[in-house]
């Protein structure tokens, strides 16, 4: 499964980490923990209604979940930026939103209780 409704491309991670476990793991901590910083970022933007910023901020992250194969997350924020494209601060936060649960979705899928 490979659609952007996929919490985590286990498949593709494999393939960036070369099927390395502890890598792994590191890589989505880091992915984890940086995601979360930016949703903080991301808000304020979205409430000072600076598109620019917000763009921005969503790009950087999007590029960071597609990459390791965090669809889900990666389609909202390519959401978010290009509905910030269109000054339309209302779905940005609907998308924040949701951006929120994927991460926390990525979190126990990746580190099962």
């Amino acid at each position: 499964m490979s659609d952007s409704s996929t919490v985590l491309d286990r498949h593709q991670l494999r393939d960036v980490t070369l099927d390395d476990d502890d890598l792994m793991r590191e890589i989505l901590s880091a992915l984890i923990d940086d995601t979360s910083r930016q949703i903080g970022l991301l808000e304020a933007a979205i409430r000072r209604r600076d598109a620019h910023a917000t763009r921005r901020l969503a790009h950087y992250s999007k590029g960071a979940c597609a990459n390791v194969g965090a669809k889900a997350a990666a389609a909202t924020l390519e959401n978010i930026e290009r509905t910030a494209a269109r000054n339309d601060f209302k779905e940005c936060g609907a998308s924040l939103s949701r951006l929120a649960f994927q991460i926390d979705q990525l979190r126990s899928e990746a580190f099962p209780a």
